[in-house]
């Protein structure tokens, strides 16, 4: 923990969920029949060199409009107020192979794609496959539970809608920093037991060599940034092993404290993904929720989101405990779950 903490953070991305939500124009773009046009070509071009989409690198997706956007979005993420949403896309027109060069192809202007899981994947399937939300081993987003706010094994995350469900299923927002500074002024007590090393499980997914869970602290002041660090049910579930270190009353107090500010309507935004919509979320100083969800009867129209983690040049340094997660911390080249048996593919189903 650091000797002091500033007492206010300031800057952009210190924002609060009520203001955002009556200023969708900070965050909601919408895309120009120009730059679809020059989207569609970018992912007609790589879909013609016949390589898995897995490979696709930012030269492979040339793009000649829409490139000045994404230059600017990159560092809305890194340097702005973290998140953008972009809107238009018309993808019933679209085959699933279409939509997965178009989102990796985007990505791919932003940052180096990172593997999702044990097995490799560069693009995450999010969709209810029926997994129990209360076994240790199951990954949350394969369920229609509410998930809890937390972070991702990544710089940036990315989603694109390619159906919406029933009912539920909204997307929830909430800055790190702004939570900070409502712990900060009522109770600081609190607030720096968040800066203690606390066990979070990897839930199976164990890279060679680690123990089954890290002890990365939930916040961290590193040259002059805080990074969030956080999923409460991977906290939870962590205590699990005997060698963890346990959580004191004060510990989950704290703990408490944090999720409930993260659950204040007036600090999170609230939003709806329609299909077509791709949504940048900067992992470092925000943290991402999804409320719980009714899928359709029909396995072909239940709800259905691609997941790309992402890993930007020019972004922040890390601490050397973020090892831990990522095992290398260089920047532009960090972030994902490697272990053994991982290969780098992008699976469209």
């Amino acid at each position: 923990m650091p000797l002091t903490l500033p007492e206010k953070i300031e800057g952009p991305a210190a924002w609060i969920g009520a203001d955002m939500q009556s200023k969708q124009d900070v965050w909601l773009y919408h895309l120009s029949p120009t730059e679809i046009a020059d989207i569609e070509a970018a992912a007609r071009h790589y879909l013609s060199l016949g390589r898995d989409i897995g490979e696709i690198r930012q030269e492979d997706f040339p793009l000649r409009v829409f490139d000045a956007h994404l230059a600017a979005l990159k560092q809305t993420l890194i340097n702005g107020h973290g998140f953008e949403v972009l809107r238009g896309l018309p993808i019933e027109q679209y085959t699933q192979e279409m939509c997965a060069a178009i989102f990796c192809g985007i990505g791919a202007h932003l940052g180096s794609a990172r593997s999702q899981n044990a097995d490799g994947h560069i693009l995450g399937h999010v969709r209810n496959i029926g997994a129990d939300p209360n076994d240790p081993n199951s990954r949350i987003y394969q369920t229609a539970a509410r998930q809890t706010f937390h972070t991702d094994s990544a710089d940036i995350v990315g989603l694109m809608c390619l159906r919406e469900a029933k009912e539920g299923g909204d997307s929830l927002l909430v800055s790190a920093e702004s939570i900070y500074n409502r712990m900060r002024a009522e109770r600081p007590d609190l607030l720096k037991l968040l800066f203690d090393p606390i066990a979070t499980d990897r839930r199976g997914e164990v890279p060679e060599g680690m123990e089954p869970f890290m002890t990365i602290p939930p916040l961290i002041w590193h040259e002059g940034k805080l990074t969030v660090f956080y999923q409460r049910q991977y906290i939870d579930s962590a205590q699990r092993f005997p060698e963890a270190m346990r959580l004191t009353p004060a510990h989950i107090e704290a703990l408490d404290m944090f999720d409930d500010l993260a659950n204040d309507p007036s600090l999170h935004l609230t939003m709806r993904l329609a299909p077509g919509d791709l949504q940048f979320v900067y992992n470092h100083a925000q943290l991402h929720d999804r409320t719980g969800f009714t899928d359709w009867p029909d396995p072909a129209e239940r709800r259905h989101l691609f997941r790309l983690w992402l890993s930007p040049t020019g972004d922040r340094p890390l601490p050397e405990v973020f090892k831990q997660r990522y095992g290398s911390i260089e920047i532009g080249n960090r972030g994902g779950i490697i272990t053994s048996k991982t290969r780098l593919h992008a699976p469209l189903d």
